[in-house]
């Protein structure tokens, strides 16, 4: 990954006057989904998850990332899926929010994607009402749509 100034500086050179938004994308079940660039620290494969008792079903428990004790969430079952067996596309993207440094897991991480702002629009409304105010956009592509998160808001759900 790049450092964080070179990703800004890559973030604000879009051409005319059109932002480009800088996006990791993954799937999660047959959706795909993107989540700003400068929230992801890093991407693993998929470690050893140490249970906590008595934590909402949807946080899979912590990992011991180079010393640090960092909680997992699993974004399939937060988003109220079936739990999956993790495989080889399996990943943990590690985000810091506000300080804090969370892993979630993921099916498979998909691309490094920059995309203009003007290619996406805010959530249907029938969408952005129920237990999903975490999408806060759809990115329109060619082939396929994205759902735009902020993983902050998934964490006060």
């Amino acid at each position: 990954m790049m450092d964080s100034e070179n990703q800004q500086g890559q973030r604000s050179g879009a051409s005319g006057g059109d932002e480009l938004l800088q996006l990791v994308s993954f799937r999660i079940g047959d959706e795909e989904f993107g989540v700003d660039i400068l929230k992801v620290q890093e991407i693993n494969r998929m470690l050893e998850v140490t249970q906590v008792p008595d934590v909402p079903d949807y946080v899979d428990g912590v990992i011991n990332l180079r010393g640090k004790v960092i909680p997992i969430i699993d974004l399939r079952r937060k988003f109220g899926l079936e739990r999956k067996e993790p495989d080889k596309h399996t990943r943990i993207i590690v985000v810091d929010l506000s300080g804090n440094v969370i892993g979630f897991i993921v099916d498979a991480v998909q691309e490094v994607l920059r995309i203009p702002r003007s290619v996406t629009e805010p959530p249907p409304a029938i969408v952005a009402d129920g237990r999903a105010e975490y999408i806060t956009g759809v990115g329109k592509l060619d082939d396929r749509l994205l759902l735009l998160l902020e993983l902050d808001k998934i964490l006060l759900n």
